[in-house]
């Protein structure tokens, strides 16, 4: 127990589940991972804390990426989604809770520690009082993780209305194996997708649908949106983005960078281009082919030449085209005589 803040992080020693408890959190453990494989990655984390309801009551639930403070500054929600908030609860948090939310700073403070609190905000009325009670945030349950290789941290936030319905020690060490699990599976589902698309790290690409609802950012893509937008924070596209996102495939200089758009499924993949990895987000085929109409061979050569069809030419051509953030001939011999990594 924290003497000074009122909050718990350390769960009894002897909390042990009981047998019907611990079948039920094992069942629900493998139909996540089943979940997993079968919605889309827009889908998956909510339908998770939905399972995850049925075994930790919940009146309502927050989740997203984060990027702690540093040199004294506030922390900033760059990605965030909720179960029973109200629509502007992020943006409300980010503006005037951020700075002030000690139990959000401890959380990010001790990565991977549950944090606990109920029976009513202990701290003076004021503008945290005001806001706990807006939205209904008597007691909570909260951890912060780090996603690996995004470059950001992860949260999840469970919420009950009432201040005398604490978070057990029981239900805070189910609380904690769910969100590894969580997390482990999240991580799997992008380094899936990322195998298909052709950005170079997971911390160098972003996923939103055509509404511009972010569903996963790497800290490379949230700098650039940052530059572009000093007052981007609220987890949907800047407007410049968002209208790209309705011409995908295709590319977008933003925030002085170039901004590569796939389609992936329904949903719009955001890859950032450094200029000397261009060559390396193609794939071979891609790559020879544009190689070849670079070197001024037509669509009928080239489909000779590596033994397919002009209309799979044309696909490469596009996608190369698409992966070098090149608009026309000249750039794309520009791009393709750039040097590779480790060449001088």
């Amino acid at each position: 127990m924290d003497s000074e803040h009122g909050w718990s992080t350390d769960p009894a020693s002897d909390a042990r589940l009981p047998l019907a408890l611990y079948r039920a959190f094992s069942a629900c453990l493998l139909a996540m991972g089943e979940l997993a494989r079968q919605v889309e990655p827009d889908s998956f984390l909510r339908e998770a804390l939905f399972m995850l309801r049925g075994i930790v009551p919940f009146d309502s639930a927050w989740w997203g990426e984060v990027a702690s403070g540093s040199a004294g500054a506030a922390p900033r929600n760059l990605l965030h989604a909720s179960i029973g908030l109200s629509a502007s609860f992020a943006d409300e948090w980010n503006r005037t809770m951020a700075p002030m939310d000690s139990f959000a700073h401890s959380s990010m403070a001790r990565l991977g520690t549950v944090f606990r609190a109920s029976g009513g905000y202990p701290g003076p009325p004021g503008d945290v009082a005001d806001f706990i009670d807006r939205h209904k945030l008597h007691t909570i349950m909260a951890i912060t993780v780090e996603l690996p290789d995004s470059g950001l941290l992860f949260f999840v936030a469970l919420y009950r209305d009432s201040p005398h319905a604490p978070f057990s020690d029981m239900e805070s060490v189910l609380f904690q194996e769910f969100v590894q699990h969580l997390v482990q599976l999240w991580r799997h589902r992008l380094a899936d997708l990322h195998e298909t698309i052709s950005a170079p790290s997971l911390d160098a690409f972003a996923l939103a649908d055509r509404q511009g609802r972010l569903f996963y950012l790497g800290r490379q893509v949230g700098t650039v949106l940052q530059k572009e937008d000093g007052n981007w924070r609220d987890g949907s596209l800047p407007a410049a983005l968002l209208a790209a996102c309705q011409d995908a495939p295709c590319s977008i200089q933003l925030g002085g960078a170039k901004l590569v758009l796939e389609v992936s499924g329904k949903l719009v993949a955001i890859i950032l281009v450094c200029h000397h990895s261009r060559r390396a987000a193609v794939s071979p085929r891609e790559l020879s082919a544009a190689m070849l109409f670079a070197q001024g061979h037509s669509y009928k050569e080239i489909a000779r030449l590596l033994c397919l069809t002009p209309a799979t030419v044309r696909t490469y051509l596009r996608n190369a085209y698409n992966r070098l953030g090149v608009t026309n001939k000249v750039e794309l011999i520009s791009a393709l005589s750039a040097p590779m990594p480790g060449q001088s």
